[in-house]
């Protein structure tokens, strides 16, 4: 995992409901946590593109639907900037699954993937079919 060349501005709070678009069962996953969050009292954690969370499976398989398993967020709707300075945001929010190596469990990935993401996770990149 490396570091991402521009500042993401954080979309996506505990407890959001986002699209999981790999080939694993799963369709529908729900932020419980994030991962390396460091933050401030009282204050709810956030995540962005290219962050690692934990999460739930609202829908999907029966097997998966009993996992708690970690995902990257690949699109997110809030906008950010990039360092070139334009202005990024998809039409909504979605997830890849990853194992413990961060390497996607699936080997598929429906719909485009931010550049970030690729940047941070290069096995991801391999399967992506667009990246924007």
């Amino acid at each position: 995992m490396r570091a991402i060349g521009s500042k993401v501005t954080k979309g996506i709070n505990v407890g959001a409901r986002m699209e999981c678009i790999d080939n694993t069962g799963a369709k529908v996953l729900e932020v419980t946590s994030v991962l390396n969050y460091k933050g401030t009292r009282s204050r709810q954690p956030k995540a962005g593109v290219g962050d690692i969370v934990r999460c739930s499976v609202i829908k999907g398989s029966p097997e998966m639907r009993e996992e708690t398993p970690t995902a990257v967020i690949v699109r997110q709707r809030k906008e950010w900037r990039r360092s070139s300075g334009r202005r990024i945001k998809f039409e909504d929010n979605a997830a890849v699954l990853i194992n413990e190596r961060n390497e996607p469990r699936g080997n598929e990935i429906k719909g485009s993937v931010a550049k970030e993401v690729v940047e941070r996770f290069p096995e991801i990149g391999k399967i992506a079919r667009v990246v924007i």
